[in-house]
């Protein structure tokens, strides 16, 4: 709650600053650069998040099918939200539906890749446990920063008085933790 009310105070001191001696086409502009880079980094992260995702799914349906299979359903269920984090700033940024749900299906095409990579690297062999912790520990790194340091303090820019970000924060981070609670049992 301290990061997200420092982010507040980030993005209203922001605020202000751009607003002096700027006009509200030069502030539309630079929304719109700003929310059509957020998207762009948040599909190379994801991009880079789902490479590990297909290649432990592969791993997964190999050693047990069923659970390749739990695996491969969770997984599609928490790419909707990532989607909806490509195509939302990008379809913002510039109004073409198409052009945010290619962006949006691009970064998830990295996931198949993953295991097609994994199919091809291991051929029967196993991956050892310390490449899967430097790999992931480096993807949770890539998206706790786009999270911070984009996602959050956009979210705050348009709810400046943060009547909801807050609480939609502390929500998906909720269904993140009951999902991985149902999908351990």
């Amino acid at each position: 709650v301290e990061v997200v009310e420092a982010n507040v105070l980030r993005v209203e001191a922001g605020a202000r600053e751009r607003g002096e001696g700027q006009g509200e086409e030069e502030d539309a502009v630079k929304k719109k650069q700003r929310l059509q880079h957020m998207g762009l980094m948040t599909a190379a992260a994801i991009a880079i998040h789902n490479l590990p995702e297909g290649m432990a799914t592969f791993v997964a349906a190999l050693a047990d099918p069923a659970l390749g299979v739990a695996i491969a359903i969770a997984i599609a269920i928490h790419n909707v939200p990532e989607g909806l984090c490509v195509a939302m700033p990008i379809y913002y940024a510039g109004g073409s539906k198409w052009r945010a749900m290619l962006w949006a299906a691009l970064s998830g095409v990295s996931e198949p890749i993953g295991g097609l990579i994994a199919y091809a690297a291991l051929q029967g062999q196993d991956m050892s446990p310390m490449a899967y912790g430097v790999m992931f520990s480096l993807v949770a790194g890539m998206m706790v920063f786009i999270s911070f340091h984009e996602l959050i303090p956009t979210g705050l820019e348009y709810d400046p008085h943060n009547r909801f970000v807050t609480y939609a924060l502390t929500f998906g981070m909720a269904v993140m933790a009951a999902s991985l609670l149902l999908f351990e049992a």
